[in-house]
């Protein structure tokens, strides 16, 4: 059973984060982190005006691997690396870069990103990703924490051209059923991941 104690979290079990070269350890797993959602980014799904892609999945498996603050500032670091103008988000650059895209439809789904790595995260360091109940719990408050974010903003900036009416269609019906499917493969393999390492009762 769950509980509030910090635990340890899948990161630290297979590359401990103790002795002198952690921050070292850290920065590699940062950069990994930063790297798979820049690639995931691009494999994607043309929908408008917010294309499908494979970022859910590695942003809930960056926290419930990471734990929340390394988690969140992966997801922070490559947010920072979008703002700067690098490619690094869905269509970019051909539907353009850096703050002005940032600003535009997939605003409020990136800043969901960060508050859904830092969740995620926070939920598996409670040891939410020992078993598939609570890992299924810890994946649907992560879509909460992309989509409320998401589709308010999205209505903010769309809703005259898409009617306000239109914000489940536009926001959530192109993309729940994929990113549920996408993260049922995270539901499953976490708690066997933690049973093959025998350490799922810690």
């Amino acid at each position: 059973m769950a509980t509030l104690t910090a635990r340890p979290v899948l990161s630290e079990v297979f590359w401990s984060t103790s002795g002198n070269d952690v921050w070292l350890k850290r920065l590699v797993l940062l950069v990994a982190g930063v790297a798979a959602l820049w690639v995931s980014a691009k494999v994607q799904i043309a929908t408008i005006p917010v294309p499908v892609t494979l970022q859910m999945l590695v942003i809930m498996t960056i926290g419930a691997a990471y734990g929340p603050y390394l988690a969140a500032s992966t997801v922070g670091a490559y947010l920072l690396l979008g703002a700067q103008g690098l490619p690094v988000f869905a269509g970019t650059p051909e539907k353009g870069i850096g703050l002005a895209y940032m600003m535009g439809p997939t605003g409020g789904y990136l800043l969901g990103f960060l508050i859904a790595a830092y969740a995620v995260g926070l939920l598996a360091r409670a040891g939410w990703d020992r078993n598939w109940l609570t890992m299924a719990a810890a994946m649907a408050v992560g879509i909460l924490c992309v989509y409320i974010p998401g589709v308010v903003w999205l209505s903010a900036s769309w809703g005259a051209a898409l009617g306000w009416e239109n914000w489940y269609a536009w926001g959530v019906k192109t993309f729940i059923w994929v990113d549920a499917l996408k993260l049922v493969v995270a539901v499953i393999a976490f708690p066997v991941i933690w049973k093959l390492v025998g350490d799922a009762r810690v």
